[in-house]
């Protein structure tokens, strides 16, 4: 198989009839013209047992959109099974009071106090962050908050955005330590100087930090 491209030309030298044509001369000077460009042609030949190379993306390989798609889907599945064996055994390993437990009998009935609660907070830096953890054997944003006000015996969802509808919603210039700082699908406790405690992402330990989201706003429970 062979593609024919025409080449460029810089200079091309006519013929004096060009200049003065005539029927029988644009005849002549198409002729003249047609012999100069194929004279001047590339040619590129390409062997018909050559094949489309794969295309590879991402990690995957995949020659249309639909296998490319479904190895994803295989890749995201499997991951989910993961975050779901991580927490089993994080969960099942766990043998202390549990959320519940704490609601049945709470440490801090009746002292429903910021500094108390953000006191109780403090104790679980340094917690593994576990998607849907809500124990001290590894906690997920909501599950932490919901954990420590189990402890004053405020049984709260397992929902960041249903944490955040409980309370109170109050300037950020009167927060405390102890306020919950909530944002798009996260939560956790503010802790002075717009920083938060937080379980924030798979990796990282329950700590403080800066709050990094652009839009947050603070909530105070029990007023």
């Amino acid at each position: 198989m062979a593609i024919v491209v025409p080449g460029l030309f810089g200079t091309v030298a006519l013929p004096a009839y060009a200049f003065s044509p005539t029927a029988t001369d644009d005849a002549a000077a198409s002729s003249t013209l047609q012999t100069l460009k194929e004279s001047g042609a590339q040619s590129l030949s390409v062997d018909e047992g050559v094949t489309a190379a794969t295309v590879v993306r991402d990690g995957y390989s995949a020659t249309t959109a639909a296998e490319l798609a479904n190895a994803r889907a295989v890749a995201e599945a499997a991951e989910a099974e993961t975050r779901r064996a991580e927490f089993a055994t994080q969960q099942t390993s766990f043998t202390g009071p549990t959320a519940s437990d704490h609601l049945a009998s709470p440490a801090h009935p009746s002292n429903l106090s910021l500094d108390q609660v953000f006191n109780v907070a403090l104790q679980y830096q340094g917690v593994p962050y576990v998607y849907g953890g809500a124990t001290p054997a590894g906690f997920d944003c909501s599950g932490f908050v919901k954990y420590v006000y189990a402890q004053f015996g405020i049984d709260m969802p397992h929902s960041s955005t249903a944490q955040g509808n409980m309370g109170t919603r109050i300037p950020v210039a009167d927060a405390v330590p102890g306020d919950l700082v909530v944002s798009a699908g996260h939560i956790g406790f503010y802790a002075g100087d717009n920083k938060i405690l937080h379980a924030s992402r798979p990796g990282t330990p329950l700590r403080i930090g800066p709050i990094y989201a652009d839009n947050w706003w603070i909530v105070r429970i029990g007023i």
